[in-house]
């Protein structure tokens, strides 16, 4: 058995080729044309790019839906502005800012997998001491403060700091010991 592709026959209303010959010839003449329209909407170079490939394997799988009513340039550049102001709205979304915020925040970036273990260590830990204590510990594990901040924040001195971290780091064992 061979791996040949399959022919795409054209569907009723379609163009009267293969659809891949006719994206290919539709490739050919208004390629230039609709990397110009992507460019022009998305001022980005490198997305320009990427999304005129998306219209063209839009228009690939949805070629059934050129009906030849208007001119094949007329129908791409509908495509590719659709596509592109698609991609614009997407990216002004709010889940798009919130979840770069959250790939920012990964531990790779600050400490790496041993930092994200001392974090679970110490959520696990903090049930076992005063909220006094836990603020301290969350101040200086988990948001990385100094002694000097953690002090300043509590409105404690830095030894009664230091020894509520100590005790803390005595439940936790090294991993947890006061730098």
């Amino acid at each position: 058995m061979g791996t040949s592709q399959p022919v795409l026959r054209v569907i009723q209303g379609g163009p009267t080729e293969d659809r891949r010959a006719f994206l290919q010839e539709l490739y050919t003449k208004y390629g230039g044309s609709v990397l110009g329209r992507c460019r022009y909407l998305l001022k980005d170079a490198s997305k320009a790019e990427d999304a005129m490939h998306d219209v063209f394997a839009r228009a690939l799988t949805h070629s059934d839906g050129f009906r030849s009513e208007a001119s094949p340039l007329t129908w791409l550049m509908k495509i590719a502005t659709n596509h592109c102001l698609n991609q614009i709205r997407s990216e002004r979304a709010g889940w798009r800012s919130w979840f770069q915020r959250e790939e920012a925040a990964k531990p790779e970036g600050h400490g790496g997998p041993q930092s994200m273990e001392t974090r679970d260590l110490v959520r696990r830990l903090l049930s076992r001491v005063d909220v006094e204590t836990q603020a301290a510990v969350i101040h200086y594990h988990v948001d990385g403060m100094t002694l000097e901040e953690v002090a300043a924040a509590l409105g404690r001195s830095v030894p009664t700091v230091r020894k509520r971290l100590e005790s803390f780091a005595e439940l936790g064992g090294e991993e947890l010991r006061v730098r």
